[in-house]
């Protein structure tokens, strides 16, 4: 007889166009979770509720204190993640929270350190790592190894959500919001820590936080890189080269390909096919929830991450390099 799945009750807190993935995949793509509640402030959440079936709290709080649910996804703007993260832990609610983790260094510490002391469980949404290019240059690595140097782009279409370009929602622009999916990455494709950084920032379609970052990194083991993000063209990419003594793997994400480059020939390199991240994640953190995982995305890496970005933002600021 097939073992019953054990199943977490799911609030979802911001379910707008990210938060919405979530819920979605929630009711369709991963047995085991069920959504129970949502929460947004507009009567829209009143709607949407009905729509898929669950209970809705124009108040965050009350989903959080809510008897009726195991688990949490919050999908906000970050600046509100330090308040949303500590509830949850004196809560006991384990959190699933999408990055970026905090705006500074030190939010994302306060909610590292509160999580580890209340002994819940914290999963950093750096979905990225679930990309099958992503994966696939990581297993590919000893194909060019020993690694020399690499070079990241991350280009997006600009934003359209007001909220992205306002300081007291968003934290800051592009450094925060797109860069640290591929300074993540780059530590999980190579296994080495990004330490310091030497970067520019601008304002090309914005008015406030930047939309074009450009960065030189150097890793451990003296192994230098560039990164460019930006969301200022109308196109995207998502590349990743990595350059070793053996040759070269080119990848890029958005467009599912991938290559090894010897010489001037060009070999393409077979992956899995893509994927919505999101559901890999959600089925991984099902298991760590019952005890049948490890925690697919821990704090520590959420943290790291902001660290990279946080030290991006010193840099363009006084112009020299700065640690991580």
């Amino acid at each position: 007889m097939k073992q019953a799945t054990i199943r977490r009750r799911v609030g979802v807190i911001g379910v707008g166009r990210h938060g919405s993935r979530y819920v979605r995949h929630i009711l369709k793509d991963v047995e085991g979770l069920t959504l129970g509640a949502i929460s947004r402030r507009s009567g829209e959440g009143r709607v949407l509720a009905e729509q898929w079936g669950c209970r809705w709290f124009p108040d965050w709080q009350d989903l959080v204190g809510s008897g009726g649910i195991d688990c949490i996804v919050a999908a906000l703007p970050p600046a509100l993640n330090l308040q949303v993260a500590l509830a949850c832990a004196e809560s006991g609610k384990p959190l699933l929270l999408e990055k970026p983790m905090a705006v500074t260094v030190e939010e994302a510490s306060t909610i590292r350190d509160c999580f580890v002391e209340k002994g819940v469980g914290l999963t950093i949404g750096q979905t990225l790592r679930y990309n099958a290019v992503i994966n696939s240059l990581r297993q590919h690595l000893s194909l060019v190894e020993p690694l020399y140097g690499l070079s990241a782009n991350q280009r997006l279409e600009p934003t359209i959500l007001a909220w992205l370009d306002q300081p007291e929602r968003a934290g800051s622009g592009v450094s925060f919001h797109t860069a640290v999916h591929v300074f993540d990455a780059i530590g999980y494709i190579t296994g080495r820590k990004i330490v310091r950084v030497m970067a520019r920032t601008r304002c090309v379609r914005s008015a406030s936080l930047e939309d074009h970052l450009v960065v030189l990194i150097e890793l451990e083991g003296g192994l230098l890189g560039t990164v460019d993000c930006s969301k200022i063209g109308s196109a995207r990419s998502g590349r990743f080269e990595l350059i070793g003594e053996r040759g070269q793997l080119h990848g890029d994400q958005v467009h599912h390909l991938l290559e090894f480059v010897q010489d001037a020939q060009r070999t393409p390199l077979a992956c899995d096919g893509p994927v919505s991240t999101i559901v890999p994640l959600l089925r991984d953190w099902h298991r760590f929830l019952i005890g049948e995982g490890e925690n697919p995305i821990p704090p520590e890496a959420g943290l790291a991450a902001v660290q990279v970005c946080e030290a991006c933002l010193r840099s363009a600021a006084e112009g020299k390099w700065q640690e991580v």
